[in-house]
């Protein structure tokens, strides 16, 4: 199987009218197009009018990219643990992802959750086990997170979020290795395989987890910001994320540290938006098999951020009132839109952790 024909990142076309959606993804009427007609907002956590029924369509727009489309799947969010440790690299699949959390684990390297809905690969890797703050993040997709298995309380955690899991250690489908890669950083996921396996209650796209203006550069980045050419974001001392924009291509370009970010295909790994939010990271009392403390990166509460987007930085406030609602936005007071296109989220330990923008 090949990857799926690949929606534009960063365009959306302007419609007029307000469009319930089903999940809670609610197109309003957001800030008006350069030619002065009304451009379409994607909404987290909207709900219809009480009593009216609910809506029968399919959202008209990528819930998880804010990309407009006329075809959008009826599938779940599906989220797979990805490493990044240096042998991990070059990863396979991630530049398909609608949705890119990079986290801290053991040891200050990192880890991701990408999240696919829009665009699935014919394969990602490598595959990894689940960590402590990986509920926050996938629970209020509803759909499945996919990783080869972890410490028992965390797959508890996951479950018990309303996530599916789908785990090679428990030998469920979708899991091989690659000869050409030594253990454990060579474990191969198929993400058909894993939807494959989805409950039946789970046939639906994922709810918006954050809102999205109707064109690129009208977000509040864009049209708000300070215009900025780099985002250096440190997580720990031994990982640096590096996001150039590049005016040519409308994304943000990624690098580890001084060396470009690539995929096995040789694409440069990207995004339309960058979210850097700063966030207390705790000690889980929990250790990994060679005695390392887990960390866990807290998500349900509320700090400070920053957008990148559009060539541009604006701060932000963020909140997560509970493990199961999105990460909420704003800018003095003010929700706060993302460009259509893809999102890769940078969970910054305040202790230790920062960003620059130039």
């Amino acid at each position: 199987m090949t990857a799926e024909p690949r929606p534009p990142r960063a365009r959306a076309t302007a419609a007029r009218g307000v469009v319930a959606l089903a999940l809670g993804v609610v197109l309003t009427l957001g800030a008006c197009s350069s030619g002065g007609s009304p451009a379409p907002t994607v909404t987290p956590g909207g709900t219809a009018d009480k009593g009216a029924p609910p809506s029968p369509t399919m959202p008209s727009a990528w819930p998880l990219t804010g990309v407009r489309s006329d075809d959008v799947a009826a599938r779940p969010a599906l989220a797979v643990k990805i490493e990044n440790a240096p042998e991990a690299r070059p990863q396979t699949g991630l530049e398909d992802a609608d949705l890119v959390w990079e986290e801290v684990v053991e040891g200050g390297i990192t880890r991701f959750v990408a999240v696919y809905h829009s665009r699935l690969p014919k394969s990602v890797e490598p595959v990894r086990s689940v960590r402590p703050m990986d509920p926050d993040v996938v629970a209020p997709l509803g759909g499945i997170l996919a990783y080869t298995g972890g410490q028992t309380p965390f797959i508890d955690a996951v479950e018990k979020s309303g996530t599916q899991s789908v785990i090679m250690d428990r030998g469920d489908a979708g899991f091989s290795r690659d000869p050409d890669r030594a253990a454990p950083h060579n474990v191969v996921g198929d993400p058909t395989a894993f939807l494959d396996q989805a409950d039946d209650d789970r046939t639906l796209p994922p709810p918006a987890q954050f809102r999205y203006s109707g064109e690129a550069g009208e977000g509040t980045a864009g049209t708000d910001g300070t215009k900025a050419g780099t985002l250096a974001v440190t997580l720990s001392p031994a990982q640096r994320s590096v996001w150039d924009w590049s005016g040519k291509e409308k994304q943000w370009l990624r690098s580890e540290g001084s060396r470009e970010s690539v995929s096995s295909s040789g694409e440069r790994h990207a995004a339309t938006n960058v979210l850097a939010l700063s966030v207390d990271v705790v000690d889980t009392k929990y250790k990994d098999p060679a005695g390392a403390p887990v960390p866990k990166a807290e998500l349900i509460g509320k700090g400070k951020g920053v957008l990148a987007s559009a060539g541009r930085t604006v701060p932000v406030q963020w909140s997560k009132k509970d493990q199961k609602s999105p990460v909420q936005l704003t800018r003095d007071g003010e929700p706060v839109e993302l460009d259509p296109g893809s999102t890769w989220i940078e969970l910054v330990p305040k202790d230790g952790g920062s960003w620059k923008a130039s």
